[in-house]
């Protein structure tokens, strides 16, 4: 970097040598040059030179010959030509090393972040859940106690979500997948169900074609808009209908999480939308 500044550098100072030398050869740049002159020389009295006093005290004499400047001070231009492309690398080493502090700063935040989810330790259970009641694809009702003895991997979405619930249902089939493989002992034991939060379109009929593009294993849940808030409430998911559009149609704001439960019906751990496939495997 501090080569290439003062290449540059070197390379302006040389450009502008160049067109002052071109403009003073020039026939309009000889003529102000000569025009210029002859003006100073017509108007301008000629300065007196005074030499320097016998004894020179700074107190008394602050400048010299009305420059402003100590005797032996270099001048504006002076300095500046002696400081050459020094001020550039400057600039280049300050940048470089604010990258690397920036740098420093997030791949350390993220070690002392997963340092960190290692070693937490929790007390009691946490206030998230409780009994529910819903209804399944065959309109039969289902509770919590329904699941028991099973680990539950459980979603809320809604059937007309463009991408959100898609990819976090892909990423739980993904899982399912990569558990009947490598640990199906586990798999066995593990149910991953979908919660509407539209029952108002979600109906048994939509949730059946909607289910076809997904894991086999998935069971769909829906039930009464009250049923569906009751459950949400105790889930502490967040729902929120957004403005309908010309056509009636509307998108639902909801939490992005997948609860799991242990196969007592306490929540174990939260999977949210950032952690990736294996991450979750880990986890479970």
């Amino acid at each position: 970097i501090f080569k290439e500044f003062r290449r540059l550098s070197n390379a302006l100072k040389k450009a502008t040598m160049i067109r002052a030398a071109a403009f003073s050869n020039s026939s309009i740049g000889g003529a102000i040059i000569r025009n210029s002159r002859r003006f100073l020389s017509e108007n301008v009295a000629p300065i007196k030179k005074v030499g320097p006093p016998k004894k020179f005290n700074p107190k008394n004499a602050k400048t010299t010959a009305g420059t402003g400047r100590l005797p032996g001070a270099l001048s504006g231009e002076e300095f500046s030509r002696n400081r050459g492309p020094i001020s550039w690398a400057a600039f280049g080493l300050v940048a470089v090393a604010s990258a690397s502090a920036v740098g420093y700063y997030q791949v350390e935040r993220e070690r002392r972040i997963e340092k960190a989810m290692g070693k937490v330790v929790t007390t009691g259970k946490p206030a998230i859940g409780g009994p529910w009641t819903l209804v399944d694809m065959d309109g039969n009702l289902v509770t919590n106690k329904s699941f028991e003895g099973k680990w539950l991997l459980l979603y809320f979405g809604f059937a007309r979500c463009p991408d959100i619930c898609p990819s976090e249902m892909y990423k739980v089939g993904q899982v399912m997948d990569t558990l009947l493989k490598d640990y199906p002992e586990f798999a066995s034991k593990i149910q991953p169900l979908f919660v509407s939060v539209d029952p108002a379109r979600d109906s048994l009929q939509v949730l059946r074609e909607y289910g076809q593009d997904f894991h086999p294993s998935y069971i769909f849940l829906t039930g009464s808009p009250e049923q569906v808030q009751l459950m949400a409430k105790k889930y502490r998911v967040y729902v929120s209908k957004a403005d309908i559009d010309e056509d009636g149609d509307y998108l639902v704001d909801h939490s992005i999480v997948v609860y799991f439960h242990d196969d007592a019906g306490d929540l174990s751990d939260c999977f949210t939308q950032s952690m990736r496939t294996k991450d979750v495997i880990e986890k479970i």
